[in-house]
């Protein structure tokens, strides 16, 4: 065998990888069954929402009523959201071809200015509490899904959330979630939340114990105004459009717009009636990039989710089956193509409704991906990998940022020593502790006429600031904007203003018909186990339940979208399983491990869309609690 020592050994390594990956001739064993559908396929965080929207299905509603039954379900029961945060979504209209994008972002209240976190002597808004919030985007982002492109009522879709709302037997995560001590030194700040959360104040078990009834009649009542708002439309003869809309004029003008805006004063909040009355959902054309013939869409660059679709442009320069799956080679080529592509996330992507203009198409410039792909080094990992310069891959037009953009440095320009946060609990696994796997859950939901919905609704998590008597919970995705365009020119805070958000629901299309719909919960490292949940199917023919349960890595050298907004150059997470000789060699490359994990992967749910047999094949990642149900 020719060639140097090293390079041999990378060869072995390889050859040892291929060797021992499962054949594909046979499917193999996993830990959960794929989920087979004819019908209908519903896939998301927690079992007792996926069955909201397996009864949806049985009403005779599409992939969309199902979805948004699914997000109520799971808003109602705090599954690391609630009402008030916000839903990203991606839609396949079959009738059109298209897919559509729904931006139900929430936007930053007035006053709510650097200067102004800064009086507080805050260098970043804060990640809990009242002044971390946005407007809240779900209640607006469901009703115009359901309107736009939905069969049923609100008040059929909602049904499963209301009987919740009036009592559901409390999950163990939720409980635990709450009893933790430091997540009460928060929440019982809170009038609202101290009084819904802690039913048995003063005893050993504050919080509802796992199993017992967990009722929040204020959110039931908040949520049977909505419905008693689109009933009472269609009684004066609206259309069944309108009336939805009138549900989402009493939520953002009328009495709960009231009430919502008196707690958020109580709590020393900013968010405004004006505010809320402004807000609106858009939609919006997703973006794309096409991969060996698939075409992978992406909501716009408000999210990171083009990062995906800018290491998707990278790696197609490389021969990645030829590496092997999880092999030293391969891994630190995927890394350092995220690493090319977050770092983009960092500088230029923001709030694509505000000025300036953000350089998307140089970004998802093919061209400008084979100029970052020269970048990887195929030794070891680079630790100062920058932004590149999108603007010179678009025409007539000129970066805006040149100054800071050489000034970039993989440190943030500012900084703030942050107090012990409630995720950071040594007992737990990393992706529960660490505010760089925060929050989210995912929504997939797919029908036999051809709807297709991806959904990555998120916001609004334990613990919340509950606004006044709406039962409603308040965002905190103001924490992921910046103060200082040193950090990010495109992502400073300012009223009005979007954040840019780590949400990214995915859908991806093989011959113009739907071949996948996949997301992920875990902040920063979602688009890196979608990219390679992807990868795992396209390039190494897993099954999507496989693929949802495959152990991943995971980088850290990217600003995290959280607290104080680190970067960890070079740190990556391997699963307990990675071989030794692979972190042998991946240490001798320069990477450094955070501790080993079991599970790795997610957790991921998805739907593939079987078009040769026109079946679907469910599949939900082992990681947690997520859950699905075909038929």
């Amino acid at each position: 065998m020719n060639g140097s020592p090293r390079s041999r050994f990378v060869i072995f390594l390889i050859l040892i990888c291929n060797l021992i990956m499962p054949a594909q001739t046979t499917i193999p064993r996993t830990q959960k069954p794929i989920l087979y559908g004819r019908h209908w396929v519903a896939v998301t965080g927690k079992p007792i929402a996926a069955t909201a929207g397996a009864m949806i299905f049985q009403k005779g509603g599409n992939a969309v009523d199902a979805a948004v039954a699914m997000i109520a379900a799971t808003c109602t029961m705090w599954d690391t959201l609630s009402w008030g945060g916000e839903t990203q979504a991606l839609i396949y209209n079959p009738h059109t071809g298209k897919v559509i994008g729904i931006n139900a972002l929430g936007v930053a209240p007035t006053g709510a200015t650097p200067e102004f976190y800064r009086s507080k002597g805050m260098t970043y808004p804060p990640e809990y509490g009242p002044l971390a919030a946005v407007t809240p985007g779900t209640p607006g982002g469901i009703m115009t899904m359901l309107a736009e492109y939905g069969k049923l009522s609100l008040k059929d879709v909602l049904a499963p959330a209301i009987e919740m709302a009036d009592g559901y037997a409390m999950d163990d995560e939720t409980s635990r979630t709450l009893e933790r001590t430091v997540n009460k030194d928060w929440i019982k700040q809170w009038k609202y939340s101290k009084a819904l959360f802690y039913p048995h104040l003063g005893e050993k078990q504050e919080a509802p114990a796992p199993g017992e009834i967990f009722r929040q009649p204020d959110l039931a009542a908040t949520l049977r105004k909505l419905v008693d708002a689109e009933q009472k439309a269609l009684k004066q003869g609206k259309t069944r459009k309108q009336a939805i809309m009138a549900a989402y004029d009493r939520f953002y003008k009328g009495d709960i717009a009231q009430e919502f805006v008196k707690g958020v004063k109580e709590e020393g909040g900013l968010i405004t009636a004006d505010d809320l009355a402004k807000w609106r959902v858009h939609i919006e054309e997703p973006v794309t990039t096409s991969y060996k013939g698939i075409d992978v869409y992406k909501l716009n660059v408000w999210t990171q989710g083009p990062a995906m679709l800018q290491a998707l442009n990278i790696l197609e320069n490389f021969d990645l089956r030829s590496m092997g799956y999880n092999s030293p080679l391969y891994i630190n080529t995927v890394y350092q193509a995220m690493s090319l592509a977050f770092a983009d996330r960092d500088f230029y992507y923001g709030d694509t409704y505000s000025q300036p203009a953000k350089p998307v198409a140089g970004l998802l410039s093919k061209e400008y991906a084979k100029q970052r792909a020269k970048l990887i080094n195929p030794d070891r990992n680079d630790p100062d990998i920058k932004p590149g310069d999108p603007y010179l891959f678009q025409a007539d037009t000129k970066n805006p940022f040149t100054d800071l953009l050489n000034g970039w440095k993989n440190v943030p320009a500012t900084t703030q020593t942050l107090a012990p946060q409630p995720h950071l609990v040594e007992d737990l696994p990393m992706e529960e502790t660490d505010p760089f796997y925060a929050g989210t859950t995912s929504v997939e939901a797919a029908d036999a006429e051809g709807w297709v919905v991806s959904v990555t609704p998120s916001g609004g998590w334990i613990p919340a600031v509950v606004a006044g008597r709406t039962g409603i919970g308040l965002s905190q995705r103001a924490q992921s904007f910046v103060t200082n365009a040193a950090d990010g020119p495109y992502n400073v805070i300012e009223p009005g203003k979007h954040p840019r958000v780590t949400l990214t629901p995915t859908l991806a299309l093989k011959a113009g018909k739907p071949f996948l719909c996949f997301s992920v919960q875990g902040g920063d490292s979602q688009d890196q186990n979608l990219l390679q949940f992807f990868l795992n199917m396209v390039e190494f023919g897993f099954t999507v339940q496989r693929s949802t349960e495959a152990p991943n890595f995971n980088s850290f050298q990217m600003r995290s979208s959280f607290g104080n907004h680190e970067i960890r150059p070079g740190r990556i997470l391997l699963a307990s399983s990675t071989p030794q000789a692979v972190r042998d060699e991946l240490r001798r490359m320069g990477y450094s491990f955070a501790p080993f994990e079991e599970r790795t992967s997610g957790p991921i749910n998805a739907i593939f869309l079987d078009q040769e047999h026109k079946t679907m094949w469910g599949g939900s990642s082992n990681h947690g609690d997520d859950y699905g149900i075909a038929w």
